[in-house]
């Protein structure tokens, strides 16, 4: 059975490109809009990674990860922050977030499926 990758982007030319990349590198993908879908998505079938849009209308990425972090259910769920923004204190933020990673758009469908590989990697040399 294939990882389910949940990606949530407010855009959605973002959400159906990462959607074929990860589709093409065998993965199960579901999509949400907004933060709250995702919320939502994540309490009725938790994913196995989120790929997570930092700018996002109503609820952006940083408060949807926190509210993921702060609950004892979804803190060990790898979660990827996914945005155009580069500055090194982002990923520093994100990663102190409790962020397994940090991918800006655009992004190269090698390098997604590169780092979502070596996160589900690591995940099973811990376990």
């Amino acid at each position: 059975m294939p990882r389910t990758i949940l990606v949530v982007d407010d855009d959605a030319e973002i959400r159906d490109l990462a959607e074929l990349v990860l589709l093409g590198g065998g993965y199960a993908v579901r999509k949400a809009s907004s933060a709250w879908e995702a919320l939502d998505l994540v309490r009725r079938a938790p994913p196995d990674l989120v790929l997570l849009d930092v700018n996002m209308p109503e609820m952006d990425g940083w408060e949807l990860l926190r509210l993921l972090k702060a609950d004892e259910l979804w803190r060990d769920l790898p979660v990827v922050m996914f945005t155009v923004k580069m500055e090194f204190r982002d990923k520093v933020h994100a990663l102190q977030d409790g962020a397994f990673d940090y991918i800006t758009k655009p992004f190269s469908p090698e390098e997604l499926l590169g780092r979502i590989d070596r996160i589900f990697q690591s995940l099973e040399v811990s376990t």
